[in-house]
């Protein structure tokens, strides 16, 4: 009896055990991801300016500030393309958001800013938005001198900034 009621207790175990761990390994729906996650944050625009010390750019964002990244390139190229972006200068920087978009759920641009500019700073000569590509929105700046810049993000209202020293 005690050896019949014990088989039963480790069936009734091993299939409880059996279910916990299928709910586990089980993928989630869509539906309930798309629910959880914040919605994807939009560029809606770059600016630039001139001070005594440094010149700054700044991506203005809509929702939370997504990770960017900041890189020294050799030359700026178009996302998705591959074509080479038409700023003069010698040293490029390629700043690069991710998660992000400068479109709308429908495809309509959201993004305001200037696509390929001319500037005539201290450091800074040129900004570019080079993509709005799978989730990225990337920029590039150019320079005749190797620029020392700082990154950062700020809030309310959320943006990104880049100061390029002079």
């Amino acid at each position: 009896m005690i050896h019949t009621r014990l088989r039963r207790f480790v069936a009734l175990a091993s299939g409880a055990l059996l279910v916990a761990g299928l709910a586990f390994a089980s993928p989630a729906s869509a539906s309930s991801l798309a629910s959880t996650q914040a919605p994807t944050p939009l560029v809606v625009n770059a600016r630039w300016g001139g001070h005594a010390t440094f010149d700054r750019i700044v991506i203005d964002l809509q929702g939370y500030a997504p990770t960017v990244t900041v890189t020294p390139v050799a030359q700026l190229r178009y996302d998705g393309s591959g074509q080479p972006v038409p700023l003069a200068g010698k040293h490029f920087l390629e700043i690069r958001l991710n998660p992000a978009a400068a479109h709308d759920d429908a495809g309509e641009s959201v993004y305001r800013g200037p696509r390929l500019q001319k500037i005539y700073l201290g450091k800074l000569k040129g900004l570019a938005m080079t993509g709005d590509y799978e989730g990225y929105v990337t920029f590039g700046a150019a320079f005749d001198t190797l620029p020392y810049y700082r990154a950062y993000s700020l809030h309310s209202p959320e943006r990104f900034v880049v100061d390029i020293a002079h």
